[in-house]
């Protein structure tokens, strides 16, 4: 199993960026996806899911309608669309795999993409 994220850079307050997380390795398609961020010197944020077609989507309160999570299971790989992006937004944004068990847990994280919002 791999996950892979990308897109991650320096970006103004108020501007956009699109990450994005190549899956291999399994059925991506069979699993529920998550982005979950950690700003320096604070414990892991999730931020949003999505089930495995897509149709039901999951968001923290602080992202939500700024963010949004998207998946292409032909391309196996899983989006985050962020839009007026703020300061405090600057993580480490990771994508990660849900178990299939149905308690919420992740066994597969890829390697971060760091996002930073300053002017």
């Amino acid at each position: 199993v791999q996950l892979v994220e990308s897109g991650g850079g320096m970006v103004q307050p108020g501007g956009s960026l699109r990450l994005s997380c190549a899956a291999s390795g399994f059925t991506f398609s069979s699993y529920a996806m998550s982005w979950v961020r950690q700003a320096p010197g604070k414990g892991p944020e999730w931020l949003s899911t999505i089930n495995t077609g897509g149709g039901s989507t999951y968001y923290v309160d602080s992202v939500k309608g700024r963010f949004t999570i998207s998946r292409d299971n032909a391309k196996n790989t899983l989006y985050l669309q962020m839009n007026s992006l703020k300061p405090d937004d600057t993580a480490l944004y990771y994508c990660a795999r849900l178990t299939d068990d149905g308690l919420g847990t992740y066994d597969y994280w890829g390697q971060g993409t760091q996002v930073t919002v300053s002017s």
